[in-house]
């Protein structure tokens, strides 16, 4: 809700900050002993040190990233996970929450520790390269979505992690594989440089999902012949599908099955799809998406018999000539 017309400045930045304040702007249009009698009586709560709430509930969601942002210090901004859910990227962790702040400055680490039990705890990272372009124009301020990403993905807790977060933003058309290629250009030190990279690569060749990502990964390491993904073609009865992936040359589909393929309706639909891919003189291997993580050997060896069959000549493994 707006502040009234007669507001005064401490209602109008209590406002635009969800009523999150540091001391240090209370003290600009205050005086100190005010400010103490309104957190003794009760009316403002104090949550850390040098911030202040102008309520006495329980911190929101707005305004716990407006603690992170302000405990940290000055040229604080919402960075990874953080800030890409707050662009509207779905499914990502919610907590901690994640700060950038400039490298020449150290963050207030004494607040970050001393946080109330409504507040998630604060991951503080450091960066000497944030150019106004990566800066996202918003309240709390944040960083850019591909910068978002690009950051999320080198602090993520291990490689599927950091892949499906690019993957989701992607997918989602909250960035565009090329927008995090820019941003990756001037990062020459960010973590996961190289498979970010690649990853960028497999999602702008057609990967729509971490199963898919992981596929290719299978292909390459196995060297079978890379597969057109989301290819488009029209079934018998004229609807539209996407194939998972397809090798024109050779006619042979595989579709990667997530946990809804396990839904009896689901399951239906897929075999009359499998019937019109076999009728129209395709071959078609299905596989579950934790098979293709769990048991890579197994599936390559599935796909490389398909392949085989329908015609494919595998390279002699030194097929290469010396230079």
């Amino acid at each position: 809700m707006l502040p009234a017309d007669d507001a005064d400045a401490l209602d109008w930045l209590a406002f635009e900050q969800a009523g999150v304040l540091t001391t240090a702007q209370t003290t600009r249009l205050l005086s100190p002993g005010t400010v103490r009698g309104r957190i003794r009586s009760g009316r403002w709560r104090s949550i850390c040190r040098g911030i202040l709430l102008t309520g006495n509930g329980r911190l929101t969601r707005d305004q716990q990233l407006w603690v992170a942002v302000l405990a940290a210090g000055p040229g604080a901004v919402l960075a990874g996970v953080t800030a890409a859910t707050e662009a509207g990227v779905r499914g990502l962790r919610r907590e901690p929450l994640h700060v950038l702040v400039p490298a020449a400055r150290r963050a207030a680490r004494s607040s970050l520790g001393r946080l109330p039990i409504d507040m998630p705890s604060v991951v503080v990272h450091r960066t000497s390269i944030l150019p106004p372009a990566h800066l996202q124009l918003a309240r709390p301020p944040r960083t850019i979505t591909a910068r978002a990403l690009v950051d999320a993905a080198g602090w993520a807790v291990g490689v599927d992690e950091a892949q499906a977060l690019l993957a989701a933003g992607c997918q989602q058309r909250r960035a565009l594989p090329e927008e995090l290629r820019t941003v990756l250009d001037v990062l020459p030190r960010a973590p996961r440089r190289r498979l970010i990279r690649q990853t960028l690569n497999d999602i702008a060749g057609g990967a729509q999902a971490l199963s898919e990502i992981d596929f290719l990964r299978l292909c390459r390491r196995h060297r079978l012949p890379t597969p057109d993904l989301q290819e488009h073609r029209v079934d018998a009865a004229g609807r539209t599908r996407w194939l998972d992936a397809y090798w024109r040359e050779w006619r042979v589909q595989v579709e990667i099955d997530g946990a809804h393929h396990m839904d009896a309706r689901q399951w239906a639909a897929d075999m009359r799809r499998q019937n019109d891919v076999w009728t129209s003189g395709d071959r078609i291997l299905r596989f579950p998406a934790w098979l293709i993580r769990a048991r890579p050997d197994e599936v390559a060896e599935t796909v490389r018999r398909a392949l085989t069959a329908a015609g494919w000549v595998p390279s002699p493994p030194h097929s290469r000539q010396r230079r």
